[in-house]
């Protein structure tokens, strides 16, 4: 079989509720209004935006729904025989929001998960479609990054196994020591209904009862010690001082340090305790219990991913603070500890903050270096652009600068807009 024809034909559509007039070429007005539950992986901060990101996308859906449908007419050939194969995909595109309006906002609690609302009066331009395509693709290349990480992660998994494989052969015959089979028993039944119960205290309340029945049960000291985690953050999110979830905090400290001190190889033990660590702003013990959830397992992510924001935000406090070189040199070690490229778009943050640090220290072409890294893997960000463009300014490729300042530009970035003027 050979293909002997692929013809693609993109059709671009706008369908508005009203026809266009010159009023709703500048932008049409629209109310809206969302909600959003924060979950254990959001900060305070990121719940807030992504309310705001699903207002705004409601308004956008209320003035307009921009279509991007790609018609694919393929001919085969097949035994002298020719067939026609036609697909239509329809995929439905959230159009630019101009300016938001936050007309109320409040939180409240459902099942003791902290629930943000936000009401906005949006100006939706619906003739700024082009940026949202650009988008789209950025994001899809991002995405590819994401599964080329996991793909990644899986092949070496298996190998893994295969080499920790026990021989052909072998048995292992393990004995509980005597008078604990029925405490350790009750211990799971109890650990089983901590986890499914969506209670906080019954939580807290069963995995104490496991400690009870199995005074060993690592798995329950991390339950009850993620359970307190989640109700410091709780407290955090209702911006309670400090003083308001520090017993929290060091019960969370005391379960996870009983975990590594149970067994020391368990990975959940050593984040939990990077965790409570970062909650108390120890970043260095923090960064070590990361690291040895590491050590034990490279393909923990999660530990991964802690350590990234924990050494990207020491490295912004140290530049803050003027002490540039020793910031690159944590940037640096962060960077360059990383199994794969799959990872660059988790650092994108610490690229940009090493490209700034390196225009401060007068080196330009490292900085290009860090900005080019940023831009293939996100070609849509407008802080990078914009700083590319200045380091083209440097190096007086003013052709290229003034490309970059144009991207930024249309994506929003003022400095870049101003300057073009």
């Amino acid at each position: 079989m050979r293909v002997i024809l692929t013809v693609f034909i993109t059709v671009l559509a706008i369908l508005i509720p009203h026809p266009p007039t010159d009023a709703a070429t500048q932008g049409k007005v629209v109310e809206a209004e969302a909600s959003y539950t924060m979950t254990d992986e959001d900060t305070l901060r990121g719940a807030e935006e992504k309310v705001l990101q699903r207002a705004q996308r409601r308004a956008v859906e209320e003035a307009g729904v921009y279509l991007e449908t790609i018609f694919h007419d393929i001919a085969r050939e097949s035994h002298s025989h020719i067939t026609q194969m036609s697909a239509l995909e329809i995929r439905t595109i959230s159009a630019a929001i101009v300016q938001t309006q936050i007309l109320e906002t409040r939180r409240s609690f459902d099942t003791d998960c902290p629930v943000f609302f936000i009401r906005i009066r949006a100006t939706v331009n619906v003739q700024g479609l082009t940026d949202i395509v650009r988008r789209l693709h950025a994001e899809a290349r991002l995405a590819e990054h994401f599964h080329q990480l996991q793909r990644e992660n899986s092949q070496l998994r298996e190998r893994l196994k295969d080499l920790q494989r026990e021989p052909v052969g072998v048995r292992i015959l393990a004995i509980n020591p005597d008078g604990q089979s029925e405490g350790v028993q009750r211990a799971r039944i109890l650990l089983t209904k901590a986890i499914h119960t969506h209670d906080l205290a019954d939580k807290i309340r069963l995995a104490s009862e496991a400690l009870t029945s199995d005074n060993g049960c690592t798995d329950a000291s991390i339950i009850r010690g993620q359970t307190y985690l989640r109700l410091v953050s709780i407290a955090f999110s209702q911006q309670s001082a400090s003083d308001g979830y520090a017993d929290h905090l060091e019960r969370a400290r005391a379960d996870f340090d009983r975990a590594v001190q149970l067994d020391g190889k368990n990975v959940w033990g050593w984040l939990g305790k990077g965790d409570t660590q970062t909650w108390l702003r120890h970043s260095d013990e923090a960064a070590a219990s990361y690291e040895q959830a590491l050590a034990l397992d490279p393909f923990f992510d999660l530990a991964r991913q802690r350590l990234i924001v924990l050494y990207t935000m020491k490295a912004r406090q140290e530049a803050d603070a003027k002490h540039w070189n020793y910031a690159v040199r944590i940037l640096n070690a962060l960077i360059e500890a990383q199994p794969s490229e799959s990872w660059v778009p988790y650092q994108k943050e610490a690229y940009l903050l090493r490209s700034d640090l390196f225009l401060k220290l007068k080196k330009p072409d490292k900085a290009l270096g860090d900005l080019n890294t940023v831009i293939n893997v996100d070609p849509m960000n407008a802080g990078a652009l914009f700083i590319r463009g200045t380091v083209h300014m440097i190096r007086l490729n003013r052709h290229l600068a003034k490309e970059d300042f144009e991207k930024a530009c249309d994506l929003g970035d003022t400095r870049a807009c101003e300057q073009l003027r």
